[in-house]
């Protein structure tokens, strides 16, 4: 994904360029998404003199033309006005990462010195994160509170806007104008189950206003049409909650792997020599050893290391000698650290063999192995020959007593517990609370899991009615025995299979416009001519990747085993799967989020309910008069616009974007969650999501001498 997105910002840069020399000029969000996806030597190499920051002190350059590729924010086009109004470069081309609102653009437009100096306003639609080829998030954590928590009704028309207009952004980037799907929970006990319908329509409707003011979309393609599919974390709240043993689900699960602007883990580099360090390793796409490894199990994970490892002693011999022992990780961890020379490859599989002890060092000690039998009964609802479970509340009983298995994964077997019998009566949970020597606190967290559609309590004398799973387990196959700690799969691997099948139901899983041929499902599950390779294309020839596309939106988080489900039905349905999302989901941050939805939501610090930033003060001064000119205004600064927004003044964001926590206050009955929901118009009117052609006449050449490069305007030496 971020191969696409890389190059409709270096084609956006050439193409305004046009071999003259510009200044580029970015926000902190837009410097952001640029930076996730495009070195800054690949920017300046396109006749980019150099990147500035329009919130910083910069020197005036009139004789310069600027490209501003920046974030469509009030704040934003306070800078941008304020670097027009003085004539800071000589012309303007605006680019913006996605819709500018059109209160905005029509204060740009109603500056008789900004018409003057703009010379193109284009907007992409690139406001959204690429983390791995066909893996996208929004970096907005605090989605989760916002679509679930009782108090924030009010903010979920304006967020269901914003999703729907980076979900239509990645569409746009694909060339896709996609059918459009949504999850439908059947007997649903909680409010937010339409979230996922309202999501659809809005992105439907998105998707169709794109269209109508851009002629040229979707571009012609060999492919079939492409299926976008919007879920919530409703449909499945076991994969956010079980332990996953593939290498990429289980590190980020047990290790503190740092995941914000960067992935990283933090180790010591060359531990027991002279050199040793510490640092933050980060796991990125160009990390072989990583990509290649993520999704396998981490036994076969370790054994790969190893092999690999003993593979390049062989081709090095002069590195080793024949008493060394290449058959422990400790032991060629000790190894590596004799390789100077080849730096690169020995801090990938440092890092590597490091993160991948440690897994199993957690893996022994806190009893995973233990565990993982019952809370894959729990999740499947079936033992390892396929029955029902036996004695499940006898086995979650003992390991609750024992020492080695910790609180939090005590809690998550509490909760797999209870969903697994759809509810048990309270007086039930108070006991497993105590028996495992957890705090009473926790029932909330338990308690909120109904806010998500999860059935944690009942009454003594309900009528309890037999439950039909989403996706129901095929019990023909007998579980081979290499897979009994890995029988449970994600439900959004079932649904890809399912619809690449043609055989997803219509009833849980609905088009916003119903195809006009009722059969059309069935005949895309027997294959299209279009999306298969041709029989006659040589070796010699290059075929064109015309796979389908299906773009799968999980609203509230995503789990690294759903991203993994992605990857794997792509590869065995001949599909090309996308999976996007607002942030990536670890069991902890999953619980701890939940246990959020009864906090006062002031104590969120939802960015949505800041006050609103404000444009420094000092690009609103105005130079020193010269001597004898008459005065200005008092202290030599011009007054911000009207209506200027003032600044948060506060700490930035804990680690991972969210404060701390849990944080569990007293406990209050939650009020019914999104109601607003319920009670939402879906034709409102929406700002448009045209893309202005460029205005103003192709710029004459500058003849200037190529400036001195470096990053933010600092001048070098």
């Amino acid at each position: 994904m971020d191969h696409y997105m890389r190059a409709v910002i270096i084609n956006t840069i050439k193409a305004i360029t046009a071999g003259d020399w510009k200044i580029l000029v970015v926000d902190n969000d837009s410097k952001k998404i640029i930076d996730n996806v495009v070195k800054e030597d690949d920017i300046l190499n396109h006749n980019i003199a150099n990147i500035e920051r329009i919130e910083e002190r910069r020197d005036m350059n009139p004789t310069m033309d600027a490209i501003y590729m920046l974030s469509p924010q009030a704040h934003i086009v306070d800078c941008l006005m304020a670097d027009i109004e003085r004539r800071r470069y000589q012309r303007c081309f605006l680019v913006w990462t996605t819709v500018l609102d059109p209160q905005l653009r029509r204060r740009i437009d109603s500056s008789p010195v900004a018409k003057q100096q703009i010379a193109g306003f284009e907007t992409l639609s690139i406001d959204y994160f690429p983390r791995e080829s066909h893996l996208v998030t929004f970096r907005d954590p605090w989605s989760f509170p916002i679509l679930y928590h009782p108090a924030c009704n009010g903010l979920i028309r304006k967020h269901m806007q914003d999703l729907a207009q980076k979900i239509t952004g990645l569409c746009v980037t694909l060339g896709e104008y996609p059918k459009v799907r949504y999850y439908r929970p059947q007997n649903p006990i909680h409010e937010a189950s339409v979230l996922s319908s309202h999501l659809a329509r809005f992105i439907s409707e998105e998707l169709d206003e794109y269209a109508q003011w851009n002629p040229n979309f979707p571009p012609q393609s060999s492919r079939p049409q492409g299926v976008l599919i919007v879920t919530d974390r409703s449909m499945d709240l076991m994969a956010p909650l079980i332990h996953e043993f593939t290498y990429q689900a289980m590190a980020h699960d047990l290790l503190p792997i740092k995941d914000g602007d960067k992935t990283t883990f933090h180790m010591i580099v060359n531990e027991g020599l002279p050199d040793a360090e510490e640092k933050d390793m980060e796991l990125t796409e160009k990390d072989k050893v990583w990509v290649e490894n993520r999704h396998r199990h981490m036994k076969d994970t370790i054994e790969k290391l190893m092999s690999d490892f003993q593979k390049f002693l062989d081709e090095n011999p002069h590195f080793t000698n024949s008493n060394s022992n290449t058959t422990s990780l400790n032991a060629i961890k000790d190894m590596m650290a004799g390789l100077p020379q080849f730096q690169e490859m020995k801090e990938a599989y440092s890092l590597h063999l490091t993160m991948a002890q440690e897994c199993m060092n957690i893996f022994q000690h806190h009893k995973l192995s233990e565990m993982s039998p019952i809370e894959q009964d729990m999740a499947t609802g079936l033992d390892e020959d396929n029955r029902k479970p036996k004695n499940v509340l006898d086995t979650i009983v003992r390991l609750l007593d024992d020492d080695a298995v910790t609180q939090s994964d005590r809690l998550r077997l509490i909760m797999m517990y209870l969903l697994y019998r759809d509810g048990v009566i309270p007086e039930d949970i108070k006991r497993l609370l105590a028996h495992a020597a957890l705090p009473p606190q926790d029932g909330e967290i338990i308690s909120n899991m109904e806010l998500l559609g999860g059935r944690m309590t009942h009454g003594l004398k309900d009528i309890r009615k037999d439950i039909q799973p989403l996706f129901p387990v095929n019990t023909k196959p007998p579980v081979a025995e290499d897979n009994y700690m890995s029988r449970f799969n994600p439900a959004v691997k079932t649904m890809l299979e399912y619809l690449c099948r043609g055989a997803l139901d219509q009833t849980a899983f609905p088009y916003v416009k119903p195809p006009l041929d009722p059969n059309e499902d069935a005949l895309i599950g027997h294959g299209s001519l279009r999306a298969a390779k041709p029989s006659w294309a040589g070796a010699g020839r290059r075929v064109v990747d015309n796979r389908q596309r299906i773009i799968v939106f999980m609203a509230g988080g995503a789990t690294f085993s759903e991203s993994r489900a992605c990857y794997e039905v792509g590869t065995a349905m001949n599909r090309d799967v996308f999976l996007a999302t607002s942030h990536m989901l670890t069991p902890q941050l999953f619980v701890r989020q939940v246990g959020d939805l009864s906090v006062d939501k002031r104590r969120l610090d939802i960015p949505m309910e800041r006050p609103p930033r404000r444009a420094p003060e000092h690009l609103f001064e105005r130079p020193a008069p010269p001597m004898g000119a008459p005065p200005g205004p008092p202290g030599g600064q011009r007054p911000p616009p009207p209506g200027a927004q003032r600044a948060p003044g506060r700490a930035p964001p804990g680690p991972g974007g969210l404060p701390g926590g849990p944080r569990l206050g007293p406990a209050q009955p939650p009020a019914p969650p999104t109601q607003a929901m319920g009670n939402m118009s879906l034709h409102a009117s929406k700002p448009s999501n045209a893309s202005d052609a460029s205005a103003g006449s192709k710029p004459h050449k500058l003849e200037k001498e190529k400036k001195k490069r470096n990053i933010f305007g600092m001048k070098k030496g």
